[in-house]
């Protein structure tokens, strides 16, 4: 008797290694030494001097936001339609956040997540990765095989 087993698509993986990393980040974003000048991280607002690697600004609500998305990604991972809506779906957000970053003043409240320009062209790469990702595999099933 031969039992066939699935195994995971390339959007699946895709997705398992983006959330894994947002995860990654979200939880170096409240490590200090990770993340310098840590005792001056606000909860949100262009204010927080935190900065992840001393490259990224983070605060609170921006830590909070990647573990989120890390979790939306694995959760996602596990079937491949939801996989290729999370890297479709998520590129589009951050190339929100892309054009969002390149129109608001740095210094203004309107920079409440905190965006930088090492953040806002970090956006631009995830958008167009996530994106390119989805839409390329979004057709790729996963190959079956017998055990």
């Amino acid at each position: 008797m031969t039992n066939t087993v699935s195994t995971r698509t390339p959007a699946q993986l895709a997705a398992m290694v983006y959330g894994a990393v947002f995860l990654v980040v979200g939880i170096a974003g409240f490590i200090p030494g990770l993340t310098t000048d840590y005792d001056l991280m606000k909860f949100a607002g262009h204010d927080s001097q935190a900065m992840l690697l001393g490259i990224f600004c983070v605060s609170i609500l921006h830590n909070i936001v990647h573990l989120l998305f890390g979790i939306a990604g694995l959760a996602l991972a596990r079937t491949h339609g939801g996989a290729v809506q999370f890297l479709i779906v998520g590129g589009a957000v951050y190339a929100v956040l892309w054009i969002y970053g390149l129109l608001i003043d740095k210094d203004s409240a309107a920079n409440f997540v905190p965006i930088n320009s090492a953040d806002n062209w970090l956006h631009f790469f995830l958008a167009i990765t996530m994106i390119g990702l989805g839409v390329a595999l979004r057709g790729r099933t996963a190959a079956r095989r017998s055990v």
